[in-house]
């Protein structure tokens, strides 16, 4: 939204100051051009500074066409506060405005487009994946929406945000789900087990998730009591919850012992904002959607 006209006061210290402005510099252009020159005395002669023996300073108007410059950019000037804002809230006879023209634009743009919309809703995601040209438009999109947090090429980064090319779902990979994520983000929460289950039985956890076939682990009791509720007997999570799975060697955070030990130790909490209709329309969704669901 462009920001209004200026009103009261500072429309006025608007007008004031441009009208002084124009003035001054078409007295200054005047006086140069057409005042009458002084007529110098002999006395006057005498004492005028000489140079080299016959160098004086003299007294010639600047060349003509400065002043056919000057006057064609005060005659633009005034044109241009009379069409266009210039003069406080005055809008100018053209009634133009950057506000105004940019609505028309998107106008313009969303009129060109809706049938190509139309078009794009009536096919499925597979005919949408199949179509070079709109896999092309959804990388686009993809890389001015997304990557700022999942990377260029989708695969996460700064051990925050998941990789969204491999097969690892933490809320659901189905075009449905996937769709539910973008369209109203999601909350994740992992709680803090540090202070509840103690240091030692953290650390017994910890191990456990390392080496999770080994069902004679000592840290696999801890697990079955404060973790299975959440990530299943097996570790293969729960979508519905966002439970990542633990047994498949992928991590967000860090597969590292000290990395987990930190997730258990002190929680996680992570946030996926809401691509709703406010961000991307339902079209564009839809390329996302084909595109991360491919």
């Amino acid at each position: 939204m462009m920001a209004d006209l200026p009103i009261g006061f500072w429309s006025g210290w608007i007008v004031v100051l441009t009208c002084v402005s124009l003035s001054t510099l078409a007295w200054v252009v005047l006086s140069v051009y057409f005042s009458s020159p002084d007529v110098k005395t002999g006395d006057a002669d005498a004492h005028e500074p000489v140079w080299d023996g016959d160098l004086r300073e003299g007294s010639s108007a600047p060349p003509l066409w400065w002043f056919w410059m000057l006057l064609g950019a005060m005659v633009f000037s005034l044109a241009y506060l009379m069409l266009y804002p210039g003069l406080g809230s005055f809008e100018g006879l053209l009634n133009w405005s950057q506000g105004k023209r940019l609505v028309s634009s998107y106008e313009n743009y969303e009129a060109s487009f809706d049938t190509r919309r139309a078009e794009i809703a009536n096919l499925s995601l597979a005919e949408v994946q199949a179509d070079p040209v709109l896999m092309a438009t959804a990388d686009r999109i993809f890389r001015r929406e997304c990557s700022a947090c999942h990377g260029i090429d989708g695969r996460g980064q700064a051990s925050l945000f998941p990789n969204l090319m491999d097969t690892d779902w933490q809320w659901g990979g189905s075009p449905e789900q996937i769709e539910q994520t973008l369209r109203g983000g999601r909350n994740a929460n992992m709680p803090a087990w540090g202070p509840i289950i103690g240091e030692e039985k953290t650390r017994d956890v910890a191990r456990y998730l390392l080496d999770f076939s080994n069902r004679e682990h000592s840290g696999r009791s801890v697990y079955e009591q404060s973790c299975a509720a959440c990530h299943g007997a097996e570790g293969a999570g729960n979508v519905f919850l966002g439970a990542p799975n633990l047994a498949d060697n992928i991590w967000l955070y860090g597969g590292d012992i000290d990395s987990i030990l930190t997730t258990l130790q002190e929680g996680r909490l992570g946030k996926m904002p809401a691509f709703d209709d406010r961000r991307l329309d339902a079209t564009q969704l839809k390329l996302i959607i084909a595109k991360l669901a491919k």
